[in-house]
């Protein structure tokens, strides 16, 4: 399917009450990161009102001279923010009544049988409270082998819960993989091929594939701010063709900054932008509400929230119904619904365990005048 040309506007930061000055201070913040070698590439966006009032981009795609610069729209490996998008595929299924959220998920992958797995339902693969691990124990030998995908859902299917479902929450990349199981087998598509059909080109994110998409390796933002790798990471690492292209629904999408702004603003919106309907209200609405209020563990479907337990990359200003994602690769996008406000800051490398994006997000949190 052709993306369709759907783009944010642009606008001056005074027309929608934000200070200049104030995303000048934020901008410089992740300048200055590059310049001191802490990362060597660094994109970001800010939206608010339905329109971008500062796209910036620092550094070169690779950390070497001569490299290309980074451009606002330059494409990075999202790493964890590629979860939510997997959260949107299965959404759009419980929209057409092909997939509910508390149906067992035994009802879709019938050999994910025993052991209390029969208590695991939809829901909490995607609020991290299903028990499953955030890693396989055998992860870094399957990378090794370069096993298919299918091997990981294999070791899910079978791997040992930590706890009992819905009575603790475990940030968990392998209940995203069978959530992304579940979509295939429901739709009969590569999830990679559902969301390029279902999200990307309607919302005209052409820039954003679950995998390479056909894009070009050398094209996109280097993962780190050295080329040196050893072996295994050469074989299997972040910037490894296996691992560039696998289409891991928990942390193998790329995109661009301007891309994942249409995306948020699809969520602020209720599910529509730009004409297209992506999701219903409903569906929207039930991704950034807190589905933990039993455990006091805050998350919605896919998307973290302001007060959520793993993580706080949103910044220390943002307003309590705030939702987003951060990804290990030094990425983090958010959107704040009451002060109809977006961020992304796109960077090749995590600082300080999200020092860096939490001082980039206060600036421009700080930036409005509410």
């Amino acid at each position: 399917m052709t993306a369709h040309a759907i783009t944010l506007e642009t606008d001056s930061p005074s027309t929608v009450a934000v200070s200049s000055e104030g995303l000048d201070r934020a901008a410089a913040i992740l300048e200055a990161a590059v310049e001191a070698g802490d990362i060597s590439a660094g994109t970001m966006i800010v939206a608010r009102n339905s329109a971008i009032i500062l796209a910036r981009g620092y550094g070169r795609l690779r950390p070497e001279e001569g490299a290309p610069t980074v451009s606002p729209d330059s494409v990075f490996l999202l790493a964890s923010i590629t979860k939510p998008v997997t959260a949107c595929a299965a959404m759009i299924l419980v929209d057409r009544g092909e997939l509910s959220l508390d149906d067992p998920v035994s009802r879709y992958i019938p050999e994910f049988r025993g052991w209390d797995r029969d208590q695991i339902h939809v829901r909490h693969l995607l609020s991290h409270t299903s028990g499953l691990p955030d890693m396989l124990p055998r992860n870094t030998e399957l990378r090794r082998a370069h096993a298919p995908l299918s091997a990981f859902v294999e070791g899910a299917v079978h791997a040992r819960l930590l706890f009992h479902p819905d009575t603790d929450f475990r940030y968990q990349s392998k209940g995203i993989l069978l959530a992304a199981e579940i979509v295939e087998r429901v739709t009969g598509k590569r999830l990679r091929d559902f969301e390029e059909e279902e999200i990307f080109a309607p919302l005209g994110m052409a820039h954003s594939a679950l995998g390479l998409g056909g894009m070009k390796i050398a094209d996109t933002v280097w993962c780190g701010t050295s080329l040196q790798e050893n072996t295994d990471g050469r074989r299997f690492g972040a910037n490894s063709p296996y691992w560039r292209d696998m289409g891991h629904p928990w942390g193998g999408m790329h995109s661009s900054a301007p891309d994942l702004a249409i995306l948020l603003q699809m969520m602020l919106n209720g599910g529509e932008y730009g004409g297209t309907r992506i999701l219903s209200p409903a569906a929207a609405a039930a991704m950034v509400s807190d589905h933990n209020l039993n455990l006091r563990a805050p998350w919605g479907l896919g998307w973290a929230l302001r007060d959520s337990r793993v993580w706080n990359y949103f910044g220390e200003l943002v307003s309590t119904g705030t939702f987003g994602h951060v990804g290990a690769t030094g990425t983090v996008a958010w959107a704040d619904p009451e002060r109809r406000l977006s961020c992304i800051i796109l960077t090749n490398q995590m600082v300080g365990q999200g020092h860096l994006l939490r001082r980039i997000s206060n600036a421009v949190a700080a930036s409005v005048d509410v």
